[in-house]
């Protein structure tokens, strides 16, 4: 592959990234979108369920896989080093495309709040856990996280090496902030659909099948400071008077794909 043919595919890729992100925000909050988690006609509950399901497994099917040393090692030997963050970023794109595509809404209401101030509260809510999710991503590293940096070197004839891992703001807290504003993002809604309650359980179920093999992963590489990092920092909620911590053991962060 030519370097300015990677260079096109890993900006591509990005920018589908990114439209199915912005996507993905007014889907699951019910604005902005022609079709949304609780839009359309609903089917029979079984046939939603069915369907639903099978889409949400599909992502994290996808995710994870894709995302295994032992896979990339293997899908490299075909795929261009360069462009294997891209690929893996156009393919979790193209399931949820496929998941706003397919769809089926199951309307019932699981919870309705009706107070608008309550209401208003937890649509903010909402929207903070997305821009967290975004903020997470520029702590890490945004541009190497969806393939970016590799193209670019790449095409700038230059070698890619990990970054070296480093401990910033949130990171001092808690080990996964990103994940902790997608469970915010999943949850926070005045109104909570069935079919919305199936997308966040589901979601914050893979979420915590994830972290495992992740921080495994992350151990394998990075060794003994990881290590040490991941025993001293808890995954979702800081320690209330804890002290800050990154001064006297070798920082580092973890937030695998």
């Amino acid at each position: 592959m030519t370097r300015l043919l990677a260079l096109g595919f890993g900006i591509v890729s990005y920018a589908v990234f990114f439209a199915s992100f912005l996507y993905l925000v007014g889907f699951l909050g019910n604005v902005g979108v022609p079709k949304s988690i609780d839009s359309g006609s609903a089917p029979g509950l079984g046939s939603a369920l069915l369907v639903d399901t099978v889409l949400l497994l599909l992502f994290g099917l996808q995710h994870s896989v894709m995302a295994r040393p032992r896979f990339k090692a293997w899908w490299t030997r075909f795929v261009p080093a360069a462009i294997e963050r891209s690929v893996y970023v156009l393919a979790s794109s193209a399931v949820l495309v496929a998941t706003y595509v397919l769809w089926q809404p199951i309307p019932a209401a699981v919870w309705s709040v009706q107070n608008a101030t309550a209401s208003a509260v937890l649509t903010g809510l909402y929207f903070a856990g997305v821009g967290l999710v975004l903020y997470a991503t520029f702590l890490i590293d945004h541009f190497d996280l969806f393939g970016l940096r590799q193209v670019v070197l790449y095409f700038r004839n230059r070698e890619y090496r990990e970054r070296h891992f480093k401990l910033p703001l949130l990171y001092r807290l808690i080990r996964h902030p990103l994940y902790v504003g997608w469970i915010i993002t999943f949850w926070a809604t005045p109104l909570m659909s069935a079919g919305h309650f199936l997308f966040a359980l589901v979601m914050t179920g893979y979420i915590f099948v994830a972290i495992p093999m992740e921080e495994r992963d992350l151990g394998a590489l990075h060794g003994e400071p990881y290590r040490r990092w991941r025993a001293r920092t808890p995954a979702f909620i800081p320690r209330v008077g804890s002290r800050r911590s990154g001064a006297a053991t070798p920082p580092i962060v973890a937030e695998m794909r």
